[in-house]
């Protein structure tokens, strides 16, 4: 056995100590319990659904199609006119909860206000509203809520911080519309009949315009008073909400630290209902949108996977079709979707996710008669297709090698299954050796980033940050150490959490900065976890602060 092959650094349980280390009391417990649920179905259904993506009889090719009034230019009064026609008589809310059970999702999001700002629920607040102003006549939330509880689905509400009603101007291309104090009480009254009145919210999904960092803060109050339970997107702004909300249809890095969620769209080019919409291929269009799913759990994140309904309330058959393609992929696969990152390196054929000791490989590009698993420190029990026959390996230095079936196992995404007998060990892509006098110098470039994004006002500041940072480090033999940084520069009004093969100590940004921090007992192993993170983050994206030039361990003289 060589020395890369034999280390045994456990990055996995690594990546779960940091989520739960920024992750604790209520909070963590609100964010721990939407993490499980791990994926979601959206809901885009509005007045801008009876339209379908055109206006006076041409398609809007510009922009989504919810989002038809703006880009399209429609008066106020003529968008008002496509209420009089919207009786949808065929909306069904437990067929629409019954798909998202069907398609493995375990929660919705209905956007009850789009940017129109068209209420899709019973609301005192303003008669610009589904009950009032149209012929269905009926609260579709109501409806919705009452079905998932019935079904078992939870259940969660978007919710557009832009309102072109209530006096934001059309800015389609950003939507970045501060909130004038005039708009407020609308928005505070809407928000708390939407927390009053329709039972237990999984999810608040808030978007766009560009709040004050006070709108922001009151806005996430209310939720959190009438609904202490529900978990808040990011797009709250201002770094308000419980979790970061990824761009639309963007998969995480590779460095990307949970919690986050990926909204994502069955067409690309829209999320609103769109009759002139191109459907095809649609074993190609599972294949993608299962390959999305597995992406984002694979890197510990929420995955919410959109539908449109039509302006009569039924679902699009090609849209019902890939969700229960989806579904049934996953009832092949159970134990998938509780699955969490294995804290494997990211793998050039597909991704990897374990649960207790079982390693998932989710196979996205066939790699033909041998598949390559690198990192995986351990040897298997056994390997096989997941729910299917027995696979033979081998050993080729830190690479488990798997014997392939001539063809592929499953037409949407084929699932090996390793079995480990203990937990899995990683192999660390770098090990800082010992130097001379047994220390060790851990330079920049040993340093592995744990990475998320934090946002002041609006969609366009998003800053990349740094979470956390890894290293690992080869110990001959067992000694107390202590941990010293060249030239730090730390945050003095944060306090940080420096783990050594588990073990952990928190001081003080200016302790870190000044003082050799320890002992700590390293222990005797070829490789050895080091973790830096804050002790206590204000959000789960915030930023580390730590800069150094390196940090040296010592031995500890007594």
């Amino acid at each position: 056995m060589t020395l890369r092959r034999s280390a045994l650094l456990a990055v996995g349980l690594l990546l779960s100590a940091a989520v739960t280390a920024q992750s604790r009391g209520a909070d963590g417990e609100r964010i721990a319990r939407w993490q499980r649920l791990g994926y979601g179905m959206f809901v885009h259904w509005g007045l801008y659904s009876e339209l379908g993506g055109a206006w006076q009889g041409k398609p809007v090719t510009k922009g989504y199609s919810e989002q038809i009034q703006g880009w399209a230019n429609i008066p106020t009064d003529d968008y008002l006119k496509v209420a009089s026609r919207f009786s949808a008589t065929k909306f069904d809310a437990d067929a629409i909860c019954r798909l998202a059970k069907d398609g493995g999702a375990r929660y919705i999001v209905v956007t009850s206000k789009h940017h129109d700002g068209f209420a899709m629920f019973d609301t005192r607040s303003t008669d610009y509203n589904v009950v009032k102003r149209t012929p269905f006549a009926k609260d579709p939330l109501k409806l919705l809520s009452t079905a998932c509880r019935r079904i078992g689905v939870g259940f969660g509400v978007y919710f557009s911080l832009v309102d072109w009603h209530a006096g934001h101007a059309p800015e389609v291309q950003h939507n970045s519309n501060p909130i004038p104090l005039a708009m407020e009480p609308l928005i505070e009254r809407q928000l708390t009949e939407l927390m009053s009145n329709y039972g237990p919210i999984t999810e608040v999904w808030f978007d766009m315009s560009a709040p004050t960092p006070e709108q922001s803060r009151r806005f996430a109050a209310i939720v959190h008073r009438l609904q202490p339970q529900a978990a808040i997107n990011g797009r709250i702004w201002n770094n308000r909400g419980d979790f970061v909300t990824l761009g639309d249809n963007e998969l995480p890095p590779e460095t990307m630290q949970p919690p986050f969620e990926v909204p994502a769209s069955i067409y690309h080019a829209t999320w609103g209902y769109r009759s002139w919409q191109r459907r095809d291929d649609l074993d190609g269009k599972i294949r993608e949108l299962a390959n999305g799913l597995v992406q984002t759990r694979a890197a510990g994140g929420n995955y919410l996977l959109n539908i449109g309904p039509k302006g009569d309330g039924s679902v699009v058959p090609f849209e019902a079709d890939v969700m229960h393609g989806i579904g049934a992929w996953l009832r092949r696969h159970p134990g998938l979707l509780d699955a969490s990152p294995s804290g494997l390196p990211r793998q050039p054929w597909g991704a990897t996710l374990l649960r207790g000791r079982s390693l998932y490989l989710v196979v996205h590009d066939w790699p033909g008669r041998s598949l390559h698993v690198a990192g995986l420190a351990n040897d298997p029990v056994s390997v096989g297709i997941d729910g299917g026959a027995a696979l033979s390996w081998h050993r080729d230095d830190s690479d488990v090698v798997i014997d392939l079936p001539a063809s592929r196992p499953d037409g949407v995404l084929p699932v090996l299954r390793v079995a480990l007998s203990s937990p899995l060990l990683v192999v660390p892509a770098h090990v800082v050796a010992a130097n001379a006098d047994g220390g060790y110098n851990i330079g920049g470039d040993a340093w592995q980033p744990r990475t998320s994004f934090s946002f002041d006002s609006g969609y366009l500041t998003q800053t990349t940050t740094k979470v956390a940072i890894d290293a690992a480090i080869a110990s001959p033999r067992a000694q107390e150490v202590m941990l010293h940084f060249l030239n730090a520069r730390a945050r003095t009004d944060r306090s940080y959490r420096i783990s050594i093969a588990g073990h952990s100590r928190v001081v003080t940004g200016k302790e870190l900065a000044n003082h050799d921090i320890g002992p700590f007992a390293l222990p005797a192993s070829p490789a050895v976890a080091v973790g830096i993170q804050l002790a206590d983050p204000a959000y789960p994206a915030e930023d580390i602060g730590l800069s150094f030039d390196s940090a040296e361990i010592s031995r500890r003289l007594r």
